[in-house]
C-alpha cells in the first residue's frame, strides 16, 4: 500500500491561546513548543507577531530553541505584519510566514468593503512580500469554506504563481459538511493548474462539532497537511483536535496515511497543555478525556473483561493513557464487581459474588460511584477472614 506523510501544523500557541483566560507567557509557551516538538509536530505557529510586544518576543524566543520543525508567524496581508513576522522568526532554522485574507463575499463586502480583484491583488502581494523574508510561505483564503470554488480557484493559482509553498483552505466558521469540504479540497486539486507547486492545507473549526471529520475528508481528497490544536483549543468552539486525526489515521491505516506524530506521548502532552493554559479537558473527549477508556455499564464490562477489543479500538498505552478503568455505578454487573474485588486482594466464588452484589446495589444506589473502600467495607462485612 502507498503512503502518503500528512505533516501535522499545531496552532495551540495561536489560534488555541485566543481562548478567554488560555493567554500565555514567553516562559510558558517555550515550554509547550518544545513539548510539541517532540511529540513531532511538524511545523508550530508560534503565535501573532504583530499583535502584541509579548507574542513578538514569544515568536522570537521559540524561533532560537527549535531545532526540527518549522516555527510559523501568523500575519494578515498587511506589509507592516509580514515585516514583525519575518523579524520575529529570523533565528528560526525553518522559518514560514502564514499570511493571507479573507475570500468568501461575506468576508469581502462585510469585512474590507472590496471587490474581488482587489482581494485577489492584496494576496499577491502578501505573498511576494513574505517571499523578501522566507522562502517558505503558507497562505489562507480566510473563510474558504464558504468562498465560491471558482473564485477561489483562481485566488491559489495566483499565489502559488506568486511563490506560496502551502496554501490554507479554512472552514473559518466550521460551516462546511465533510462532504462539502472534501469536494472544494478536490476542485482545487483538479482546478488550479499549478497545485502540484504547494501543499493543500486544512484548518477547520469546530462550530458544528465537524472539524476532526472535515480535516479527515480534506486529506482523503488531496489535502496534505492538518492544522490543528491540543485538546481541540480554538476560537469559539475550537479547532481541529490534533490527537483525533492523528488516531483515526493511524486507526484506519488502510486510508494510506502517516504522521510523525509519537502517540504514546498524546495523554501527557495533553495534561501539560491544560494544566498550563488553564483549560480542563471535558471527561468524554476522545483520546485524552479521564473517561476515554472508563467503562460503567454492565454488558460493556462484561465484554471488555472478557476481551478488551470488544469496546476499545485504541489500547490506553498506544496513547499515553493511564489504563482502562472498570467504574462501578448502579448499571455495573456481576464480572465487573468480580473483577474489582480481585484487584483489591479478595477471591470470592460466584455465590459470594451473587449475594454481594445485592449488597453492592444498595450502595450503588446511594453514590454515583462505587469506591475501592466502599469495597472493603463489604468484604469485610461479609467475609472477615478475607485475605486483603
Amino acid at each position: 500500500m502507498q503512503t502518503k506523510k500528512i505533516n501535522i501544523f499545531d496552532t495551540t500557541l495561536r489560534d488555541g491561546e485566543q481562548v478567554p483566560g488560555c493567554k500565555l507567557n514567553t516562559k510558558e509557551k517555550i515550554q509547550l513548543a518544545l513539548a510539541l516538538e517532540d511529540l513531532g509536530v511538524d511545523i508550530i505557529e508560534a503565535g501573532f507577531p504583530i499583535s502584541s510586544p509579548g507574542d513578538f518576543a514569544s515568536v522570537e524566543e521559540i524561533s532560537k530553541v527549535i531545532k526540527n520543525a518549522t516555527v510559523c508567524g501568523l500575519s494578515r496581508a498587511v506589509e507592516k505584519d509580514i515585516n514583525a513576522a519575518g523579524e520575529a522568526l529570523k533565528y528560526a532554522k525553518r522559518p514560514r510566514i502564514h499570511t493571507g485574507i479573507g475570500t468568501s463575499d461575506s468576508h469581502i463586502k462585510s469585512k474590507f468593503n472590496a471587490t474581488r480583484e482587489e482581494i485577489l491583488q492584496r494576496a499577491v502581494q502578501a505573498v511576494k512580500w513574505a517571499k523578501n523574508w522566507v522562502d517558505d510561505v503558507e497562505f489562507y483564503a480566510e473563510d474558504a469554506g464558504r468562498t465560491e470554488n471558482g473564485f477561489l480557484a483562481k485566488v491559489i493559482e495566483a499565489v502559488i504563481a506568486a511563490g506560496a509553498t502551502v496554501v490554507n483552505i479554512p472552514d473559518t466558521t466550521g460551516y462546511c459538511l465533510p462532504h462539502q469540504y472534501g469536494e472544494k479540497i478536490a476542485y482545487l486539486v483538479n482546478n488550479v493548474p499549478n497545485i502540484d507547486k504547494a501543499t493543500i492545507s486544512c484548518h477547520c473549526h469546530n462550530d458544528l462539532g465537524l472539524a476532526t471529520a472535515n480535516s479527515i475528508a480534506g486529506v482523503i481528497n488531496g489535502a496534505g497537511q492538518i492544522e490543528c490544536t491540543i485538546n481541540g483549543l480554538g476560537e469559539r468552539a475550537g479547532n481541529t483536535s490534533l490527537e483525533e486525526v492523528v488516531m483515526v489515521m493511524k486507526q484506519h491505516a488502510y486510508l494510506g496515511f502517516y504522521t510523525n506524530i509519537k502517540t504514546e506521548k498524546l495523554n501527557p502532552l495533553s495534561r501539560l497543555v491544560s494544566d498550563t493554559m488553564r483549560m480542563p479537558v471535558q471527561p468524554n473527549k476522545a483520546i485524552v478525556g479521564a473517561n476515554a477508556f472508563a467503562h460503567s455499564s454492565g454488558i460493556h464490562q462484561d465484554g471488555f473483561l472478557k476481551d478488551n477489543s470488544t469496546y476499545e479500538i485504541i489500547r490506553p498505552e498506544d496513547v499515553g493513557a493511564d489504563g482502562s478503568k472498570i467504574v462501578l455505578t448502579a448499571r455495573s454487573g456481576r464480572s465487573a464487581l468480580a473483577h474489582r474485588f480481585q484487584k483489591i486482594g479478595y477471591s470470592f466464588n460466584r455465590n459470594d459474588i451473587d449475594v454481594l452484589y445485592q449488597q453492592f446495589l444498595d450502595v450503588a444506589d446511594k453514590k454515583k460511584e462505587v469506591k475501592d473502600e466502599d469495597l472493603h467495607e463489604l468484604a469485610k462485612a461479609y467475609q472477615p477472614e478475607a485475605v486483603s
